[in-house]
């Protein structure tokens, strides 16, 4: 049987590639002055299907350079590890690793303090990228990060901090949450207890609280000495819950709330309850995940959630915003662990084909309770889609949405550049790319400084 991750487009492309001055349907905004960037999962040598899962794939980041109304590059780039770089007949650029974890994050791609950041969870360390994506190397952020990181972190609009939960099997039984200040140097720790090895893929923020998913997906160190790629599988026994600690709190002041068996691997966003002193969550909640199998599809739809969590406690109040399909929601980043009205996320065709989203994007209104969804036809398919504001100060959908679309007829795909206040319109512009982008995970627009 063929390993779907390895077929379509979720087979890895195996050159690397730059292109210059790339060909544009319609006009890009003056004002789009920056890095479109998206990681994801290439092996840069051909894995055993058999035992291949799309999760541990060797990252390439995949970028797009807009400036001054012209799509100025493409280029994609394996991430240096070690094993990379010797497949590649490279030298390995060195530094610091964790516990001997030294992998290619194939997960999101970000820039902070300055420095563009490849990321992946579970135990390694981040690496460094140049602003053309060639490999600097791996990075503890000049000795300040104690072990590992995340694939996750969450800028604070506010203060500029970057905020994460980090997890490790060899931690066992907690997380780990770190802040990051505007200077790219972590400024503190908060080792946070949970009931077992959890695999905490994602967290929320709010203006005042770090929030904590605790779910049944749990390491399994007998699969992983067996050499299994990815040893995880949900308990049954485990059990959902969701934990809420003050920012500048310690484990002992984190409360749990229960919420319904679950696996959430990406919240919308959350913000403290304007009404009252709770918190609302609004996640992609899965009905259960690696329960039978983990190379195949999901369990079940995942869909828009809304959580109430009452800070004086009592159960959690779970609330359907839309039933359809959809994972890798986003919000307007400077509304990140603030009061939002608008989310994006791209639909999910049918429930065995998990991750491969059909040609939809779903935007969502949650103010007024609707949502409208774009299709991009026939035989293609989306990556995650990224709002970039049309100025510092503009509204909350007053810029653009800018989204990956793979094109099976041309076998290529081409950056989108929407109107975020009419997503079904005609696009403002289309960057035609030279080759296609795998399905991968995350990414984000890095502006210019300045």
């Amino acid at each position: 049987m063929a390993n779907r991750y390895l077929t379509g487009n979720f087979a890895p492309v195996t050159t690397e590639v730059t292109a210059t001055d790339l060909p544009v349907v319609g006009r890009i905004p003056a004002a789009l002055n920056g890095r479109y960037l998206r990681n994801g999962p290439n092996p840069v040598t051909p894995p055993d299907p058999a035992a291949y899962h799309w999760f541990v794939g060797d990252g390439m980041v995949h970028g797009i350079r807009l400036e001054d109304g012209a799509a100025r590059w493409y280029r994609n780039r394996w991430v240096r590890s070690r094993a990379v770089a010797t497949a590649l007949g490279e030298t390995w650029p060195g530094g610091p690793v964790h516990a001997d974890m030294d992998a290619a994050p194939n997960t999101n791609v970000i820039g902070h303090a300055g420095r563009t950041l490849a990321l992946v969870e579970s135990g390694p360390v981040p690496y460094e990228l140049t602003d053309e994506l060639d490999t600097v190397g791996p990075t503890n952020l000049g000795a300040t990060l104690p072990a590992g990181y995340t694939a996750h972190p969450k800028l604070d609009p506010v203060t500029g901090e970057l905020h994460a939960m980090a997890y490790w099997w060899g931690w066992g039984n907690q997380v780990q949450y770190i802040v990051i200040g505007r200077d790219g140097r972590v400024t503190r720790t908060v080792d946070v207890p949970t009931k077992g090895p959890t695999m905490m893929h994602d967290f929320s923020l709010t203006e005042h609280h770090v929030v904590v998913y605790d779910q049944p997906v749990i390491f399994d160190l007998d699969e992983a000495m067996k050499g299994v790629s990815f040893p995880y599988h949900w308990d049954d026994d485990y059990g959902s819950r969701v934990g809420v600690m003050p920012r500048a709190g310690t484990a002992d002041d984190i409360r749990w709330f229960e919420v319904d068996p679950c696996y959430v691997f990406h919240p919308m966003n959350a913000y403290d309850d304007p009404g009252g002193d709770g918190i609302v969550l609004d996640v992609v909640r899965h009905p259960s995940m690696f329960r039978t199998h983990v190379l195949g599809p999901a369990e079940g739809v995942p869909t828009l959630d809304r959580w109430h969590i009452d800070a004086h406690g009592g159960a959690v109040k779970e609330e359907r915003l839309d039933d359809r399909g959809q994972e890798f929601p986003r919000v307007d980043e400077r509304r990140v662990g603030l009061p939002h009205r608008y989310g994006y996320a791209p639909a999910v065709a049918r429930e065995e084909d998990h991750f491969a989203t059909e040609a939809a994007l779903l935007f969502h209104d949650l103010e007024a309770g609707t949502s409208t969804a774009r299709s991009f036809g026939a035989g293609t398919s989306l990556g995650e889609a990224v709002f970039v504001p049309r100025a510092v100060d503009a509204g909350e959908a007053d810029g653009w949405v800018l989204v990956l679309v793979y094109s099976a007829e041309t076998d290529r795909s081409a950056l989108h550049i929407l109107n975020a206040d009419d997503v079904t319109g005609d696009p403002e512009a289309v960057v035609e790319l030279p080759q296609r982008v795998p399905a991968g995970f995350h990414g984000n627009w890095v502006p210019d400084a300045g």
